[in-house]
């Protein structure tokens, strides 16, 4: 926990280990899977086992600089310490913008859900329903949104884990009372190929299914405010392979072989429902239902405690107003839940308002975030790795495999899926990244202006938050 900053220890290690792992399982793995598979075929499997790779690795280089210095402003405070003021602001605000557009999002994609179980009630209602809850669980404590957190991403695990078994039961055809005649490994090549529509099908692939993986960091923002933060970051990041191996690769085999590729009902139904219709579970789309309401839920409620802790973080560090890094009592930094949670709001009133202008602006300038954190989380390990040599090598407790050159190799890896989603219409990932790259330029140059404006400013006799930022 960074040292003198207010927040409590309120997050157990069964809240953290529970975050870790119902990080990476967010609504889009039920909702656009369905998607990439109509688009690569079986080898979206590829697609998926590219993106996790991807995700392994910067979680490992984001591991190493956490486990040194666990704070609530994870990578932007390590942005700050190794490149600068400007690159900790410019990310810390990208990823503080990305977290209030997914609390309209998925605050909307809940409120279609239970509109439909309760159509008395609007979806505008729902909406504001399910955001005053989770707004109310946050300002109570941490360890409420902990408590919260672990049942939701508990049921999403549990729920994963029985379709995985279920199914790999009925593909081996030793599930009993079940006559799933499409179920075969052979569906994973009977039905054009593997790659039925080309090598190029799997980056296009990468492009669907990349910003399901967001998530994955949520533990090392968390970890500042557990009972052992190093230990806390230490296990999430070596347990991040055995986490996409099953939740992703495993359930998305699952499909695959259940069911034909091609099959009508995987984009009629969506790929999970249909997976289960094909096993002939009764009432497959409730079940399916409840288990993504949950997963809108987890995303809610991990949403906005990620984008409060940035906003306190940002505070703390004097990029942002100095009330979002005051606490009260409980140690629960208040007007940060409440300012990320009024622009939720907002976004939510607009894509009631607006659904195709100013709503879809919001959805498509904040897409490409995901990947520019990526990518400034490499960087910054290249810098910070040297640091914590010099100043604490005790401290590297975590470290990145084949360093730098694993490092530099994720990092071109990051900007050629960016390279290639600018030739992408079909999809708008040409729009995504245009539209990504104009919100980070207008927050780069506010943050450019304001570091020359401060260094013309006579130095004030007190250290800068900034400078307070040390390794151990």
């Amino acid at each position: 926990m960074t040292p003198g900053s207010g927040l409590q220890a309120g997050l157990k290690n069964r809240h953290l280990s529970m975050i870790a792992i119902g990080g990476v399982i967010g609504a889009g793995l039920f909702v656009g899977s369905s998607s990439g598979i109509a688009t690569a075929g079986p080898g979206i499997l590829l697609s998926y086992a590219l993106v996790g790779t991807l995700v392994v690795l910067v979680m490992r280089m984001l591991g190493e600089m956490s486990a040194a210095n666990p704070t609530s402003g994870s990578f932007s405070a390590h942005a700050d310490r190794a490149l600068g003021r400007w690159a900790g602001f410019s990310i810390g605000w990208l990823y503080w913008f990305f977290w209030v557009v997914v609390l309209a999002v998925e605050a909307t994609a809940g409120a279609k859900i239970l509109e439909g179980w309760v159509p008395a009630v609007p979806q505008w209602g729902w909406a504001l329903i399910v955001m005053i809850v989770l707004t109310a669980t946050n300002l109570v404590s941490v360890g409420s949104y902990g408590e919260f957190e672990f049942w939701f991403a508990g049921i999403k695990v549990v729920a994963i884990g029985a379709f995985v078994v279920i199914g790999l039961l009925a593909v081996f055809g030793v599930l009993p009372g079940v006559d799933a005649d499409k179920a075969s490994f052979g569906n994973l090549t009977s039905h054009g190929g593997f790659l039925p529509h080309g090598p190029g099908a799997i980056l296009t692939g990468v492009l669907l299914v990349v910003f399901s993986f967001m998530g994955s960091e949520i533990a090392t923002l968390a970890a500042g405010e557990s009972e052992d933060p190093e230990r806390a970051v230490t296990k999430s990041t070596n347990s991040i392979i055995w986490r996409i191996g099953v939740f992703y690769l495993g359930s998305i085999l699952v499909v695959v072989s259940l069911l034909p590729w091609d099959d009508p009902s995987i984009a009629k139904d969506g790929s999970y429902v249909a997976a289960l219709n094909s096993l002939g579970i009764d009432h497959a789309g409730q079940i399916m239902n409840v288990i993504v309401l949950t997963s809108v839920l987890s995303c809610l409620n991990s949403g906005l405690y990620t984008a409060s802790r940035m906003a306190f973080s940002l505070g703390e560090r004097g990029d942002a107003p100095k009330a979002f890094a005051r606490v009260n009592s409980r140690g629960v930094p208040m007007t940060a839940i409440l300012a990320s949670v009024v622009f939720g709001f907002v976004a939510v009133f607009f894509n009631y308002l607006s659904p195709d202008t100013i709503f879809l602006f919001l959805v498509n300038s904040s897409g490409a975030v995901a990947l520019f954190v990526w990518l400034v989380i490499c960087f910054s390990q290249l810098r910070m790795r040297k640091i914590i040599q010099r100043e604490a090598p005790e401290k590297l407790v975590v470290k990145m495999w084949l360093y730098p050159y694993l490092t530099w190799a994720t990092a071109a890896l990051i900007v050629g899926v960016l390279v290639y989603m600018l030739f992408d219409t079909e999809h708008d990932g040409r729009q995504t990244v245009l539209l990504s790259l104009l919100v980070a330029a207008i927050v780069l140059v506010i943050a450019v202006v304001r570091q020359r404006l401060a260094a013309a400013r006579p130095a004030p006799a007190a250290e800068s938050p900034a400078d307070k930022v040390t390794i151990g």
